[in-house]
């Protein structure tokens, strides 16, 4: 029987997979795995200015582009259903890690890793370079905790041509890997902002022309769907603000926000959930201005 590595039911002496670069990492100390591995936790992300980016598609999406990666792994499974990646990684003169099959979960949060992740480099913009005066669209997420919701308001504000994303200093952090994965590759397609108070966003913002609305069905608010029965003028350059799954924005936002928006329900359902109310209201202003 082949000898294995210490953490690794897998065999010291596993067969270089052609498209992978070998040796191949067998064991759960291996340094390199250890250092990635960390990056699930916050404080080593924020720490190092590191994340990681898991799937298919998200490395995709990396890989396409110019994100910074530092390192990357992939198990000879992973590499036959996704020669693509392979092709990518070659172009990037990315070396691509060849890892045994049972060590993608020691760098992955997911209950069924697809087999692929990359370290990569954070990058995040300045407000003032994200707010200006040619800004139509942007969105922020402010006090927003759950990291699917985020990652999924990042994918629609993609979708739908928005110039950026803002995320507060009281909200998830824009690299946790359950937001990196949720956005599907978009947290490389839009600048995204960090780390900002959302006072600091809505002054920028009004300064710079564009209407900052709350989503907020509270009364007073202008229903999203006859926005003009009430003057409110969808096609003007928006910022949208988002507040918490829970409770919404708490009134000291909304007080900074000149104006609430309320997306009707004609059936049953007491709400909708973050996610669906952005995208609703998103794509609405997006609509609005090309229009």
């Amino acid at each position: 029987m082949a000898p294995t590595h210490p953490g690794s039911s897998q065999p010291a002496d596993l067969p270089v997979h052609p498209g992978l670069t070998g040796p191949v990492l067998t064991s759960a100390q291996s340094k390199r795995i250890k250092e990635a591995g960390k990056l699930l936790k916050r404080q080593w992300r924020n720490k190092t200015g590191r994340f990681l980016v898991e799937g298919p598609q998200a490395v995709r999406e990396a890989l396409a582009g110019d994100a910074p990666v530092v390192d990357a792994f992939m198990t000879a499974e992973s590499a036959d259903r996704n020669p693509d990646l392979i092709e990518l990684a070659g172009q990037r003169r990315v070396r691509l890690r060849q890892i045994a099959d049972d060590l993608p979960p020691v760098i992955s949060d997911t209950v069924a890793s697809q087999g692929v992740v990359l370290v990569c480099e954070q990058r995040t913009a300045e407000l003032s370079s994200v707010v200006t005066g040619e800004s139509k669209l942007l969105v922020v997420l402010s006090q927003v905790r759950d990291p699917g919701n985020a990652g999924t308001v990042i994918r629609v504000a993609d979708a739908a041509g928005a110039d950026g994303i803002i995320i507060t200093s009281n909200s998830v952090d824009a690299f946790n890997p359950k937001v990196v994965r949720s956005t599907a590759g978009s947290i490389f397609h839009l600048p995204i902002v960090t780390g900002v108070g959302l006072s600091e966003v809505t002054e920028l913002a009004r300064a710079r022309g564009q209407q900052v609305l709350a989503a907020d069905a509270h009364p007073p608010a202008h229903d999203l769907h006859v926005p003009w029965d009430t003057g409110l003028d969808l096609s003007r350059p928006t910022l949208w603000v988002f507040g918490s799954e829970a409770h919404g924005l708490p009134e000291s936002d909304r007080a900074l926000c000149d104006a609430a928006v309320a997306i009707p329900l004609y059936g049953r359902a007491e709400s909708l959930n973050l996610a669906t109310a952005a995208s609703i209201c998103i794509y609405e202003s997006a609509r609005s201005q090309l229009m």
